[in-house]
């Protein structure tokens, strides 16, 4: 049995992860897939003040009280800052982390860096989509059921997040055993960031032909790759 933190990204909540994660549970492996501090259900505690570091200090405050320890460490997303952020923390929990179509951003960068697409609604405390930009563009790759299902719980994110730059003073200096996997039909954070990731780490590299890993993706693309646990093979793995 394996233990998995799902972390989702911005306009998402823990709910992203449903089908992935009855999938690893299925499979016999201990799965939490908790949603962030001002986003989903919990978007009614939005304030001021909610950060990547701030958010990351939550899940690993989760890691230790559950005593959780040889975790696999999934994010997607603006949830690979998050991440990031939470291994830099609570390093001595992690087994592995798992880059899943996800923003690995280097100490000082922020997400504006990299998503040059303008949020259709902005507020002083959070910004994302609209209905319209979610269902014809953030979702519209998935099946109408699951997309339609989607939409509906798609919610602001906590600006800071975006706006400022992350704190990842000691990460990129570190070792890890790593997967990054690249949804070929996702606009971003596009091949070249990833691959960055994938460098930088010496981490393995796989692929899919779907355009997100979150929702609806078959087991043996998604859930199989979290699930195997094999020793770090730097470069290439397709």
């Amino acid at each position: 049995m394996t233990t998995f933190v799902l972390i989702h990204g911005s306009y998402q909540g823990g709910w992203i992860w449903r089908s992935v994660a009855n999938q690893l549970r299925a499979a016999g492996h201990l799965v939490l897939a908790p949603t962030l501090d001002g986003c989903a259900e919990r978007a009614g505690q939005l304030r001021a003040g909610i950060t990547v570091e701030s958010q990351a200090e939550e899940i690993a405050q989760l890691l230790f009280y559950e005593n959780l320890y040889d975790v696999v460490l999934v994010g997607t997303s603006s949830g690979g800052m998050v991440m990031a952020k939470v291994a830099e923390m609570a390093r001595k929990h992690i087994s592995r982390l798992v880059f899943a179509d996800a923003l690995a951003l280097q100490h000082g960068e922020k997400v504006s860096d990299f998503v040059s697409q303008p949020s259709a609604i902005t507020t002083e405390l959070s910004l994302g989509p609209s209905r319209e930009d979610a269902e014809g563009r953030l979702l519209a790759t998935l099946e109408p059921n699951m997309r339609a299902w989607a939409v509906e719980r798609c919610t602001l994110h906590p600006i800071a997040s975006h706006r400022q730059p992350v704190q990842l003073d000691i990460f990129w200096s570190q070792s890890w055993n790593a997967t990054v996997i690249y949804c070929r039909r996702a606009p971003n954070p596009g091949e070249a960031h990833q691959r960055r990731c994938a460098e930088n780490l010496g981490a393995r590299w796989h692929e899919i032909d779907t355009g997100i890993i979150r929702c609806s993706a078959p087991p043996t693309n998604s859930s199989g790759l979290f699930s195997r646990n094999s020793t770090n093979n730097p470069g290439p793995n397709q």
